[in-house]
């Protein structure tokens, strides 16, 4: 009798677990964790190494204008379409005055092939720690494929150059990303 029990109980909990998660989907649809950092805020001072192994931190962008984006990580499509997309408008980026740094939690020797790979004209941050990402809080729950998990969630950050967070782009379009942050200095008058 006890092993009738437990047979019938495992798949009626099962049902139930999965029940749960679909009435979730339909009355609310999931939506990505977004920084708590607004529009305004100074930006986080912040510190790490380049893919070259060399120490970069906010200290070296003081008086600068900077557009950080995080990206959850290296080689995947997302993030290789991002990261190109700022490559072939990097000379358009840089002649508006922007420095460009990319950040994910990839180690050093990761983000050197990601970056010889593809041409890379920037520095990009390995953030094994999550220093410099929980320091920009966008670190959280995120969907991908119907699955529900923490992570980086893919973020760009636009600095004037009093460190101040000018705009946000939180909904990233990465084979238009450049196009949104021209959008955003648009829509600021920057």
């Amino acid at each position: 009798m006890a092993t009738k029990k437990k047979v019938a109980k495992k798949p009626v909990a099962k049902k139930a677990a999965k029940a749960v998660v679909k009435k979730a989907d339909k009355k609310e649809p999931f939506k990505n964790y977004v920084t708590r950092l607004k529009v305004g805020d100074a930006a986080p001072a912040f510190s790490g190494v380049d893919q070259d192994g060399k120490k970069i931190s906010s200290t070296h962008y003081k008086g600068k204008k900077l557009i950080i984006f995080f990206y959850p990580e290296d080689d995947t499509q997302s993030c290789t379409q991002e990261a190109c997309n700022l490559r072939d408008n990097y000379s358009l980026l840089k002649d508006m005055g922007f420095e460009l740094i990319g950040v994910s939690e990839d180690g050093v020797e990761k983000h050197k092939k990601f970056e010889t790979k593809y041409d890379l004209p920037y520095r990009l941050i390995a953030d094994e720690d999550h220093a410099v990402i929980n320091a920009f809080d966008v670190w959280g729950k995120k969907q991908f494929m119907g699955k529900i998990y923490d992570g980086l969630v893919r973020t760009s950050f636009i600095i004037n150059e009093k460190n101040i967070i000018t705009g946000i782009i939180t909904r990233v379009l990465t084979k238009k990303h450049t196009q949104q942050i021209l959008d955003v200095l648009q829509q600021s008058g920057k």
